[in-house]
């Protein structure tokens, strides 16, 4: 009998773990992610527009180790938060930024402006500290470029109506332009990305281990953010307490055996 329950356990757990979230009638695309690119050199070419309307090459400014974020200035979803998590993080961990280290903001949505970059850097400054501006760049591009860099990052993203299905991460970025490092959420430990930073400096990259978000946020079209998919999360933690449940009984069941034998 128990061997049954185990079985009938192990064939219904696809379908507990591939059923949607509560909220979210649509999970990520599959179009959307990261590829990780590690030790892959950002293109010497690439061309952007800074906060001051002034065209820069973005090897010309990568000349420490770099955050560089990927996001869009009208995000209703992740961009804000994740900005606010670097900021953070920036106050948190130690290092002087613009002497140790550098952060790079840039645009993938082709029609964001220089205005639009300055407005959402002076929002930024206005909650964080101002130490942020002289060492924080904010850049637009045209569609070309933006491909080339995301291309490059292995960042995947999808245009949903006026907006995007997109993850959050950040990337380390070497002074010599190589990906050395991917962290993924809104948050991140100052010793994780301090230790991500001095590795790009020393130019050592390292995988990733937490991937967890691309596990338990699924998009929410309808409310325009990202949800915990609480069934999966649910579904994984009560199939996990049903197969050690099962394994208990069964060593108990052949411990009585023994005991009667």
């Amino acid at each position: 009998m128990i061997r049954k329950i185990l079985i009938l356990t192990i064939l219904l757990a696809p379908g507990l773990l591939g059923q949607k979230p509560l909220r979210a009638q649509s999970t990520i695309s599959p179009e959307v992610g990261v590829d990780e690119h590690l030790d892959s050199i950002l293109p010497g070419n690439l061309k952007f527009i800074n906060e001051q309307n002034k065209e820069i090459r973005l090897a010309d400014i990568i000349n420490k180790p770099t955050i560089l974020t990927l996001v869009y200035f009208d995000c209703p979803g992740l961009c804000s938060p994740l900005l606010d998590g670097v900021s953070e993080v920036i106050e948190n961990m130690g290092m002087e930024l613009g002497k140790d280290y550098q952060v790079v903001t840039v645009s993938f949505n082709y029609k964001d402006t220089p205005d639009k970059a300055i407005q959402k850097k002076n929002t930024f400054l206005k909650r964080h500290s101002r130490s942020h501006s002289d060492s924080w760049f904010y850049l637009t591009g045209d569609s070309a470029n933006i491909y080339s860099l995301v291309n490059t990052i292995g960042f995947r993203y999808k245009q949903q109506g006026n907006d995007y299905i997109h993850p959050a991460v950040i990337t380390i970025i070497s002074p010599k332009g190589k990906i050395t490092r991917y962290l993924y959420g809104t948050r991140f430990l100052p010793f994780d990305v301090k230790m991500a930073i001095i590795e790009a400096g020393k130019g050592q990259s390292r995988p990733t281990i937490n991937r967890l978000l691309q596990f338990c946020f699924s998009y929410d079209p309808e409310g325009r953010k990202y949800t915990l998919a609480v069934t999966k999360v649910s579904a994984s933690v009560i199939i996990f307490i049903a197969l050690l449940f099962l394994l208990v009984l069964l060593i108990m069941s052949g411990r009585k055996k023994k005991n009667k034998a």
